[in-house]
């Protein structure tokens, strides 16, 4: 019996650059839907119910910054932003909504396959770990039903900042390097950013952090990386 196909959405509005994606995307084995207006795409989404999804920036109708949010008020979906905008503040902005990583116009299509198949690897890895409590009276981690409680109160992550907090969590006191958790959450052929760890970093302190500019969870090991400051 044939394994049913990954399927990943594609919100891009320039034919060219859709085109290439499709072809490299579906010699790898993949379904692939082409979407290029922003309000198509949320029916698309709702549709075809992709197990990843490419969102450009840059699209009539809704904006991709819009689409993102939109998506992430339902659903965990790696969101994969691509787009010609090389300020920093657009990746930050469109990781702080919810995307999990970015690339930027131009790029190579091999090095946008190998995000893909990373993220696609990492979505599927998480969802099959054995259920652990982790944390102390602050913060509390189930690792099965992949909830987060800060005070007794539920905090909502995405799905790539709970496998980044799992991580710290799961070795209280170890110090984590960026490429380290790029390893361990992104997977060993992610050749992105390093940068993009220390974004997820942040959106995390701002949702379990009682003050994010001074972190009691998630500790800054200057020059080295990060780890989870444990009170057991």
């Amino acid at each position: 019996m044939a394994m049913e196909k990954e399927t990943i959405l594609v919100i891009e509005d320039e034919t060219k650059i859709a085109d290439l994606i499709k072809l490299y995307l579906e010699r790898e084995g993949y379904s692939i839907y082409i979407v290029p207006d922003g309000e198509e795409a949320l029916n698309a989404y709702k549709e075809h119910h992709p197990d990843l999804v490419i969102l450009d920036l840059m699209l009539p109708g809704l904006d991709g910054l819009e689409i993102c949010r939109l998506i992430r008020q339902s659903s965990t979906v790696p969101i994969l932003i691509l787009t010609a905008k090389d300020e920093e503040t657009d990746k930050v902005i469109g990781l702080s909504i919810g995307a999990d990583d970015y690339i930027t116009k131009p790029f190579s299509p091999k090095e946008l396959v190998a995000r893909v198949k990373a993220h696609l690897r990492r979505s599927k890895y998480w969802q099959v770990q054995k259920e652990e409590i982790l944390g102390d009276e602050r913060l509390k981690i189930n690792t099965g039903s992949r909830q987060v409680w800060r005070n007794g109160i539920e905090i909502k992550l995405t799905a790539l900042e709970f496998d980044l907090l799992k991580t710290l969590a799961s070795s209280p006191g170890r110090v984590f390097t960026r490429e380290q958790l790029l390893d361990l959450v992104w997977g060993v052929n992610y050749v992105g950013d390093p940068r993009v760890v220390d974004v997820h970093i942040g959106n995390i302190r701002k949702k379990i952090e009682n003050d994010p500019s001074a972190p009691e969870l998630i500790k800054t090991v200057r020059d080295v990386g990060y780890k989870f400051e444990s009170l057991k």
